[in-house]
């Protein structure tokens, strides 16, 4: 069943040339003119499989429908895209602290917005219900559920945070380069700044709290997680 996508903007032409593009590429669409829509076609059954997300909307803010959408457990693992004028360094952060998977720039080409889309859509899906957890130290992951806790206490992370947190864990004491995470994690090879990669790291850290130096930096190369909870080296 081709995968379905909601498309949200307040620009009726971009909006109609998106639906009309994506639909042609095999993808199923809804669409939304504003973030009360947004949300109330993200909601309804069957959920999308993607959102494309303008940031500047007229009544919610697309970061607003981010936070909304993570807090809610029918669609806080559906991948989130922002389409948005605004291409300060600062505004990624936050989309990304907001849990976005990805922040595209207007105007670009519907091309490689169609690419990015497909990189994100081919990420393995939600492990199965079977998947054991995994204990490291102070952390406990729960796979199947998403979810993270530190010191039994839960931790909310973003499904790319997640990810991120998942893919280090699972390759630990290995050293990766950000071209290997931008690959692992995002699912696409040089499409998103090694700046970004940087980005979610030191905000996986800060959320790990007193055990964010589990995850190192190796200078000039990339991180690492570390051997055990206790390696020192």
């Amino acid at each position: 069943m081709p995968n379905l996508i909601l498309i949200v903007d307040d620009e009726k032409d971009l909006l109609d040339s998106l639906q009309y593009s994506l639909e042609k590429e095999g993808y199923q669409t809804r669409t939304a003119l504003n973030g009360s829509e947004a949300l109330q076609e993200a909601f309804r059954e069957p959920v999308p499989d993607l959102i494309l997300l303008d940031l500047m909307l007229p009544d919610i803010t697309g970061l607003d429908v981010c936070r909304q959408l993570r807090a809610h457990p029918a669609t806080r693992l559906i991948p989130v895209v922002m389409l948005t004028a605004k291409g300060e360094e600062i505004d990624r952060v936050v989309g990304f602290e907001v849990g976005a998977d990805d922040y595209v720039v207007k105007p670009f080409f519907v091309r490689e917005l169609i690419l990015r889309i497909s990189a994100i859509l081919r990420r393995p899906k939600a492990q199965t219900a079977t998947t054991k957890g995994v204990v490291f130290g102070r952390i406990r992951l729960d796979r199947a559920g998403h979810r993270v806790w530190v010191d039994e206490k839960e931790t909310f992370l973003t499904p790319l945070e997640f990810r991120l947190l998942d893919t280090l864990l699972s390759r630990k004491g290995r050293v990766q380069s950000r071209a290997t995470l931008l690959e692992a994690v995002w699912g696409i090879r040089a499409d998103v700044q090694t700046r970004t990669v940087d980005a979610h790291v030191n905000r996986l850290r800060e959320k790990l709290g007193s055990v964010g130096h589990y995850v190192e930096t190796q200078r000039g190369i990339g991180y690492r997680f570390r051997s055990s909870p206790d390696d020192e080296s």
